[in-house]
């Protein structure tokens, strides 16, 4: 790692370095990631068709595709994580068998999730999907062009601060903004740390916000930049959004104040492509929505789509909780229909569900702070 890095890479870079030392590689050997290598990937805009613009066999809600990248020695999930605009937490749940720290001892590519389900059901302005840590932002669009769609990963609040559900609208855009301590977080950094500063000025390596600071109109909540990249998929902040220092400077111009947008808290995602359906299935990170196999029952039914659906493979994607889109298309239709599940849906043994309907939980996303 650059020596340039030292005293300014926080608890999430140290965890980091700390993290590489106890794996056994040597910091400083194979790769080193600089910052030319962040932003190649993000900002790419993709069209959609929503429901309720075109017949349902047209309607198109699944963007982007999956790809491999095969590690060498010296990338962590970290590293690939941003260079791909991925959180950590996405690129972890569509491993799960490989080691962060150093995934080349594993020999094997490793799948890059850079594929997503749209959250159901409003595509304007900003919508933060809290599950799975990412942003989709839907520009206002000219009379008779398509929809489309930019998105972004970002982190999030921490379980004791938990980011807030609900709509808001952005009511200011700062350069450079200098960060007034709020008193409960100046009192825990005084705690923690020994920090006792009231403020942290604009441009600051210090300064939490970075260089772009959005703020919405719920209560003290804010998107903005981080000086810890690392943090991005990952529960560090007291709230706020953060985004990547590349996705905040690309976004930051191109949202207008007074655009709107909403806080939502989706687990399970139904989307179409090509008339197949796909579900994407994440973990109830606040546990506010248990029950993974009965709410995906219930947004499929709510499309019409579970007749559809094939058993096993929803079985599995639900299991599994990757948190990337899951082809789950029945290939022919069900000869017979059942009361507990809907058309050709059988409920699994009650040894392979939780107490609340979910399944066991096979993928924690990181945490931090």
């Amino acid at each position: 790692m650059p020596s340039r890095w030292w005293g300014r890479i926080g608890a999430g870079g140290a965890a980091l370095v700390v993290g590489l030392l106890i794996a056994g590689v040597e910091v400083g050997r194979g790769r080193e990631w600089t910052d030319a290598d962040w932003g190649r990937y993000g900002g790419e805009t993709y069209t959609f068709v929503a429901p309720g613009d075109a017949p349902p066999d047209q309607v198109r809600t699944v963007i982007g595709q999956m790809e491999t990248y095969t590690p060498t020695t010296g990338d962590t999930f970290y590293d690939i994580g941003r260079y791909f605009d991925l959180g950590y937490n996405e690129i972890v749940a569509a491993n799960p068998d490989s080691d962060v720290w150093i995934p080349a001892q594993d020999g094997k590519d490793i799948q890059i999730p850079r594929e997503w389900v749209l959250p159901c059901c409003n595509f304007d302005g900003l919508i933060v999907n809290i599950p799975e840590m990412r942003v989709y932002y839907y520009p206002k669009r000219a009379k008779g062009a398509p929809r489309t769609v930019i998105t972004y990963p970002v982190g999030l609040g921490r379980t004791d601060w938990k980011t807030p559900t609900g709509k808001f609208k952005i009511t200011e855009k700062t350069k450079d903004p200098t960060w007034v301590i709020p008193e409960s977080i100046r009192q825990e950094r005084i705690a923690d740390k020994g920090f006792s500063e009231k403020s942290i000025p604009g441009g600051s390596p210090d300064n939490p916000m970075g260089r772009y600071r959005m703020r919405v109109s719920l209560d003290i909540y804010s998107f903005h930049g981080t000086n810890i990249p690392w943090g991005v998929g990952m529960f560090v902040s007291h709230g706020c959004i953060r985004f990547y220092p590349e996705d905040i400077e690309r976004l930051f111009p191109t949202v207008p104040t007074g655009t709107p947008g909403e806080f939502i808290y989706q687990t399970v995602k139904v989307g179409t492509r090509n008339d197949r359906i796909f579900v994407e299935v994440h973990e109830d990170i606040y546990s506010m929505q248990p029950g993974r196999w009965r709410t995906t029952i219930n947004e499929l039914q709510k499309r019409g789509l579970l007749d559809r659906v094939d058993e096993e493979k929803l079985h599995q994607a639900v299991y599994e909780s990757r948190g990337i889109p899951v082809d789950v298309t029945r290939e022919t239709l069900p000869p017979s229909t059942n009361e507990a599940g809907g058309p050709g849906i059988h409920p699994l043994p009650a040894t392979q569900l939780d107490a609340d309907d979910s399944y066991p939980s096979r993928n924690r996303p990181a945490t931090g702070g």
